[in-house]
C-alpha cells in the first residue's frame, strides 16, 4: 500500500480536497482508504445505544457490525495514541492510503495551503513534501497544483502512485 499525506494548517482545505479527490481516484480504479487524525475528542456511536453503553461500562474495544458497514472503536483510557504505522497496519489491503494530519510523520505528502490563512509554508522545512496544492504558486522546484483544480491534483497522485 502506498501512503500519501496531506499536510497543512487548519482551514487550508485538506478535508475538502480529499473529499473531492476520492471519487476521481476510485474512478481511476484505485482502492483508497483514509486515515484522519483529530486533536479533538469525537463520538462515533450514539449515547444510550448498545455500543455506547458497552464503552461506558469499560470495554476496551467494541466492534459494531451490520449488513452495511462495521466499525471498531478502541478506548485508549489514558494510553498514548498509537502511531501512524500502527493505524496503517489495521487497514484492509488497498492501493493508496491518504493521511490527513500526522503533519510530522515520515511519509511523502502534499502540502495544502491557502493564502487567506496567513500561515507560513511547510515545504521549506519539510523535505518530505513532494508537491504543493495551493491557491497561489509558491515558486520553487516543487510541483504546484492549483488547489481548485481537482483533475490536476488527481493526475499528480495517479502518476505518483504508479511510479
Amino acid at each position: 500500500m502506498k501512503t500519501l499525506g496531506f499536510a497543512g494548517y487548519s482551514g487550508a482545505g485538506k478535508t475538502t480536497l480529499i473529499e473531492r479527490l476520492l471519487p476521481r481516484l476510485a474512478a481511476a480504479g484505485l482502492r483508497v482508504s483514509v486515515i484522519k487524525q483529530s486533536h479533538h475528542d469525537f463520538a462515533v456511536d450514539t449515547p444510550g445505544k448498545d455500543s455506547w453503553r458497552h464503552r461506558q461500562a469499560g470495554a476496551r474495544e467494541v466492534l459494531l457490525t451490520s449488513p452495511h458497514r462495521w466499525m471498531l472503536v478502541n478506548e485508549l483510557r489514558g494510553a498514548p495514541e498509537p502511531g501512524l504505522a500502527e493505524h496503517i497496519a489495521r487497514l484492509s489491503p488497498c492501493d493508496l492510503v491518504l493521511v490527513e494530519g500526522f503533519r510530522h510523520a515520515e511519509l511523502p505528502k502534499i502540502e495544502v495551503w491557502r493564502e487567506a490563512n496567513a500561515q507560513p509554508w511547510l515545504h521549506p522545512g519539510d523535505g518530505r513534501v513532494i508537491a504543493v496544492a495551493a491557491d497561489r504558486d509558491p515558486g520553487g522546484a516543487l510541483p504546484y497544483l492549483p488547489l481548485q483544480n481537482d483533475a490536476a491534483v488527481a493526475a499528480f497522485i495517479l502518476a505518483w502512485t504508479r511510479s
